[in-house]
């Protein structure tokens, strides 16, 4: 990766454009955020903030996780990364999300699973119509037992 140029893996985000969009904040174009648009054109699904300074670091030693957060916080602003918090309050990125989608945790076994617009539709009505509350599904996590770790304690009391 050279210059302004971001080789990017992630479709639907004009990871070209970026360098413009963080200027136009008031943002440098440092090489420390060209190594985080890289690291972020290459990941799927979620990331934590430690992650990505990780990763980054792999690449360019010198990151400084501040910058990564400060850049991170205006990519959510400008529609590139989506941000929730798990049920351990960790804070997640998602990058270039497609769909608001939630999270379902169990409580057990730690797996997690994604809950999209169509099958957190009833739960968001409800709420919408109970409390007269406007439901962001991106940062809705729900914890709880899956069917498996369910059954188990069903099975062993």
């Amino acid at each position: 990766m050279t210059g302004d140029t971001i080789e990017a893996a992630a479709p639907d985000v004009a990871w070209e454009d970026l360098p413009a969009r963080l200027r136009a904040r008031g943002l440098r174009w440092t090489p420390q955020r060209r190594t985080l648009m890289e690291v972020l054109s290459a990941t799927r699904g979620h990331v934590t903030g430690s992650e990505l300074v990780e990763r980054c670091r792999a690449l360019d030693p010198t990151t400084i996780p501040s910058t990564v957060y400060r850049t991170l916080d205006v990519l959510e602003e400008l529609g590139v990364v989506r941000h929730a918090h798990g049920v351990d309050g960790r804070e997640e990125f998602h990058v270039n999300a497609t769909v608001d989608h939630g999270h379902l945790h169990c409580t057990r076994c730690h797996s997690a699973w994604e809950i999209g617009p169509d099958e957190a539709r009833t739960l968001v009505a409800g709420l919408e119509r109970s409390r007269r509350f406007t439901v962001d599904l991106s940062h809705l996590s729900i914890a709880g037992l899956c069917a498996g770790c369910h059954a188990a304690e069903q099975l062993h009391g």
